[in-house]
């Protein structure tokens, strides 16, 4: 008899073709959000969860749910499982690290370019058919080149996007992080390590790649903006809570800062309403991984995950020991 898994929502047919050989499926192809009722409801006698980074794991669920065995995460965060409880349960997380490194980064550096260059906002201006003449301060934004990229959050990601700017732009690279990168991969990135107080000082452009625990939550606040250049520009592709939206946009209406671009907010899919009614803020639907080819990566990665612990007892990107 085959073990019984829930796919909270909507995926790939193929992957769900890959799963229902290993597994008896509950699937959600029609993407209702569900309410952590409903989904505890369809979670009874479920052996496995293949989850989408928005189905909160806690101890509650999990004490209701005593067959379950591994959560499957569709994402690099992870920030809906409450890891200790899950390990104390007894239940194996994993994620979907490294495949969706490089598309991401190509994301994070076009909002920093589209943010800069105020794309956006001549795109809207064109739109509305206010673009009569040329004019030498028309949407005058800020260079990209040789300008100096700093990075908050030095792992895969964050390096994909020192690599670009360094490499690709000529920017000067610096980076603070919990801990420091060795030499080589410092080398490989072009990238000097610096604390925090100068990354905020410095940075022409400050790309935000830290993933998100109660330790980085509003770990851009109204303190730390008020020391970044009124110049300067802002792109989170991280987490929502590690900037606080409603301090981000009084500073970006006060002229403290001169642009954000954000795909990812505080409650999201909820936007803070003071953000939409800024011209200088880029904002996306949090799709920083958004490519094809990389969404099925990441789909096949986490059917990957509970296919071999089924078969194996072991996952390929388990994060925690069960």
């Amino acid at each position: 008899m085959k073990p019984r898994l829930l796919v909270a929502r909507a995926i790939f047919p193929e992957v769900l073709e890959r799963l229902a050989q290993h597994f008896e499926l509950i699937t959600n192809q029609d993407d209702e959000s569900w309410t952590a009722a409903q989904l505890l409801q369809r979670l009874q006698g479920a052996w496995g969860i293949f989850t989408m980074a928005g189905e909160r794991i806690d101890a509650a669920l999990l004490a209701a749910c005593p067959a379950l065995k591994i959560c499957a995460n569709m994402a690099v965060g992870y920030n809906n499982f409450d890891l200790d409880a899950m390990t104390a349960a007894g239940v194996l997380a994993t994620n979907t690290p490294d495949v969706l490194t490089e598309t991401t980064a190509d994301f994070g550096f076009a909002l920093l370019m589209a943010t800069a260059r105020r794309i956006t906002e001549g795109e809207r201006l064109l739109r509305r058919g206010e673009w009569t003449k040329w004019r030498y301060d028309m949407l005058a934004g800020a260079d990209i080149h040789a300008s100096t990229l700093g990075i908050l959050g030095m792992g895969r990601i964050g390096q994909g996007i020192a690599r670009r700017g360094a490499l690709g732009f000529g920017m000067q690279v610096i980076y603070h992080n919990r801990s420091r990168l060795d030499a080589e991969t410092e080398g490989q990135c072009r990238a000097r390590y610096v604390s925090k107080a100068e990354l905020l000082r410095d940075a022409d452009h400050l790309v935000l790649v830290l993933p998100y625990s109660a330790s980085s939550h509003h770990a851009i606040a109204a303190a730390e903006l008020a020391q970044m250049k009124p110049s300067a520009t802002l792109v989170n592709i991280a987490r929502g809570g590690i900037v606080d939206d409603a301090a981000l946009a009084a500073a970006l209406r006060a002229g403290q800062l001169a642009g954000a671009g954000l795909d990812v907010f505080e409650g999201e899919p909820a936007v803070h309403p003071d953000l939409l009614t800024l011209p200088n803020v880029v904002l996306t639907p949090h799709i920083a991984s958004a490519s094809r080819p990389t969404r099925l990566a990441m789909a096949n990665l986490a059917a990957d995950n509970l296919i071999a612990f089924h078969t194996q007892g072991r996952a390929l990107t388990p994060l925690n020991r069960v």
